[in-house]
């Protein structure tokens, strides 16, 4: 009885708690990183996928990803991976997929209104981004860097984010606290 009871407790939770990373499938990883608790995908169209990129399962799945595709020293960009080992305690990376690059001014002072514009709210509280990576053709993604400030009692945290090179580049990404626990912790 005490085994039936375990096997479907187990079977209960998603497979990112039930098995290591390196027993996930392509598909599984797939679904980390697109359709996790992690993730969103925000609009109108063209919608953009957003995810918190320094996430422990969404950096678990994105070095799966690499193995599974031959390509385990691919690495995200070292300025990005220096900054994020360096000031882990402190910060977290919202990452935004743009779509498409055409329209996207690369002059700083539109990073610099991404600054302005963008908050990460908690509670009552507003955070505004702390600094940017902007997105490269070569790797069309713009991360966002927070200060950690989320707490595992916090209901939501609601990011207004505003995307230069979109149409309507105002938008909304929210992402509950308690569906972000990862064997036991917050994970952001």
């Amino acid at each position: 009885m005490h085994a039936w009871l375990a096997l479907l407790f187990f079977l209960a939770q998603p497979f990112w708690e039930a098995k290591p990373p390196e027993q996930w499938t392509s598909h599984e990883i797939d679904l980390v990183r697109t359709q996790s608790p992690w993730t969103g995908v925000v609009g109108p169209a063209p919608d953009v996928l957003t995810w918190l990129a320094t996430a422990q399962p969404i950096e678990e799945a994105e070095a799966e990803a690499r193995l599974h595709r031959g390509n385990p020293e691919q690495q995200p960009d070292p300025d990005y991976s220096d900054y994020v080992a360096e000031n882990r305690e402190r910060i977290f990376v919202l990452a935004i997929g743009y779509p498409t690059l055409s329209g996207l001014a690369k002059e700083s002072d539109a990073w610099r209104m991404v600054e302005k514009e963008t908050v990460m709210r908690v509670g009552s509280k507003s955070y505004h981004a702390e600094g940017l990576f902007p997105p490269e053709p070569s790797d069309p993604v713009l991360r966002l860097i927070f200060p950690r400030a989320v707490k595992p009692t916090d209901k939501s945290v609601r990011f207004e984010l505003y995307l230069p090179g979109l149409p309507f580049p105002e938008r909304e990404a929210e992402f509950f606290v308690k569906d972000l626990s990862y064997h036991g912790k917050l994970a952001m």
